[in-house]
C-alpha cells in the first residue's frame, strides 16, 4: 500500500479515535457515490473506507504503524478491505455501528398482549355499580415448564450458529469492497439459544390457554363504551412473561320504563283526561326499584307526584335527584313527561255526561284558537326598522 492512511483520512499519526472518526464521516459525505458518482470520487471513498476500517480498529493500526500488512495481503484497497456496511450508515446518520455495537439476541420473554371481553348489565346495576363474575378464555403461564418452553429437567442452550450473538454476518461484494450486514440467525431465530427439548404442554411457547373466573367491581354510573380496566388480567406473553390487562367494556340493556340521558333519566306517563282536569297523584316506581332490597340500602322505591289541576299533554316535572349517579359524584334527575289521553270509545251515558259539561262550559261550537305563525329574525328587524321611519 503506497498511500499513508492518516494522510488519506487528513489526520495527524497521533490522532485519537474520534478524531479518525469525525474525520471518516466528513470524507464519506464528500465521497459517496450517491453524491458523487465520478469514478475519481469512488475509487477515493474506496480508499477513505479502507483507510477507516483499519485506523479504527486498535490492532490493525498498530500493525500498520509498525510497517506490517494490516489486510493481510488481501490486495489492498477494495480487494479484501471488508468494511462493514453499517460504518457507512454511520458516516451519514451518526449511529454508532462503527464502534463495532449489535442489536444483540432478543429476548423469549415478552409482555402479553391485552384482552377486550364485552359486559351487558342492566340499567340499574350500571347506575349504582355491581360486582359480576366472568369466565375469561386467555394465555396463561404454562405450570409445567414455568414459562420457560424447555420440558422439566432441561434448558434452552447456546445457538451453535451465532453462538448466543442472535446475529449472523452476511458479506456481500460490490464495488465498494465487501459490505457486511448483520441479520437475525436463522437457527434461533434471533433468540441466541434454542431449546432442544421443548415442552410438551405448550411446545415451548411458555404459555398455554386457560379458562378462569374472575371478579369484576362495576363502578356506579358507568355508561354504554365505558370500560373498566383490570391491570395484568390479560394474555401472558410468550415465554411466560408478564401479563397484558383486561378491559371489560359495558353495555347497558334497554331499560322498559325509563331511558338514560346523560345522568338524566326519562319517562313517559299517560293520565286520563279527567285526572288532568282535576288533578290527582301518580304513584311512580324508581330505578331503586330494581333492585334487591338488601342493595337498595333502604332508598325509596316509589316516589309519589302530584298532578295539578288543569295539566296539560306534554308537561314536564322534573324530579332532583332521581336520576343515575355520576361517575365523579353527584347525581341527575328524573324527568316525567305527562301525555293526556282522549278517550276514542264513549257509551251514551258518558256522551251525554260531556255533552253536558260542553253546554255548561259553553264549548259546543268550539271555534278553536290559531295562534300567528312565529316571525323569524329577520322580519323582526325589518318590522323595527319600519317602525322607526
Amino acid at each position: 500500500m503506497n498511500t499513508d492512511l492518516y494522510d488519506l483520512l487528513g489526520v495527524p499519526r497521533d490522532a485519537d479515535g474520534d478524531t479518525i472518526k469525525k474525520a471518516y464521516r466528513k470524507l464519506a459525505r464528500q465521497l459517496h457515490p450517491d453524491v458523487n458518482p465520478d469514478p475519481e470520487s469512488q475509487e477515493r471513498f474506496k480508499q477513505v473506507s479502507a483507510a477507516y476500517e483499519v485506523l479504527s480498529d486498535p490492532q490493525k493500526r498498530s500493525a500498520y504503524d509498525r510497517g506490517g500488512d494490516p489486510f493481510g495481503g488481501a490486495g489492498g484497497f477494495g480487494q479484501g478491505a471488508g468494511f462493514s456496511f453499517t460504518d457507512i450508515m454511520d458516516a451519514f446518520f451518526g449511529g454508532g455501528a462503527a464502534t463495532g455495537a449489535t442489536r444483540g439476541p432478543r429476548s423469549r420473554v415478552r409482555r402479553g398482549q391485552d384482552a377486550l371481553i364485552r359486559l351487558e348489565v342492566d340499567l340499574a346495576e350500571a347506575a349504582f355499580g355491581v360486582a359480576r363474575e366472568l369466565k375469561v378464555d386467555t394465555a396463561v403461564r404454562c405450570s409445567t415448564c414455568d414459562g420457560e418452553g424447555a420440558a422439566p429437567g432441561s434448558h434452552p442452550v447456546p445457538c451453535e450458529t451465532c453462538h448466543g450473538a442472535g446475529e449472523v454476518a452476511h458479506v456481500q461484494r460490490s464495488f465498494l469492497g465487501e459490505i457486511r450486514t448483520l441479520r437475525p440467525c436463522p437457527t434461533c431465530r434471533g433468540f441466541g439459544s434454542v431449546i432442544p427439548d421443548p415442552c410438551r404442554e405448550c411446545a415451548g411457547e411458555g404459555r398455554v390457554r386457560s379458562r378462569r373466573t374472575l371478579t369484576v367491581k362495576i363502578p356506579a354510573g358507568v355508561d354504554t363504551g365505558t370500560r373498566v380496566q383490570l391491570s395484568e388480567q390479560g394474555e401472558v406473553g410468550p415465554g411466560g412473561g408478564p401479563p397484558g390487562d383486561l378491559y371489560v367494556e359495558i353495555h347497558v340493556a334497554p331499560h322498559p320504563l325509563f331511558t338514560r340521558h346523560g345522568n338524566d333519566l326519562h319517562c313517559t306517563v299517560s293520565l286520563p283526561m279527567t285526572a288532568a282536569a282535576l288533578g290527582t297523584t301518580l304513584t311512580l316506581p324508581t330505578l331503586e326499584a330494581d333492585l334487591d332490597a338488601e342493595d337498595g340500602s333502604g332508598a325509596e322505591t316509589t316516589y309519589d307526584l302530584p298532578i295539578a289541576p288543569g295539566t296539560q299533554s306534554g308537561h314536564e316535572a322534573v324530579l332532583r335527584g332521581l336520576g343515575v349517579p355520576g361517575l365523579r359524584g353527584g347525581r341527575g334527575d328524573l324527568v316525567v313527561n305527562v301525555q293526556v289521553e282522549t278517550p276514542t270509545r264513549l257509551d251514551a251515558h258518558q256522551e251525554q255526561l260531556l255533552r253536558e259539561l260542553a253546554a255548561v262550559r259553553g264549548e259546543e261550537r268550539p271555534t278553536g284558537h290559531v295562534k300567528p305563525a312565529q316571525k323569524s329574525v329577520f322580519g323582526r328587524l325589518r318590522d323595527a326598522f319600519g317602525a322607526t321611519h
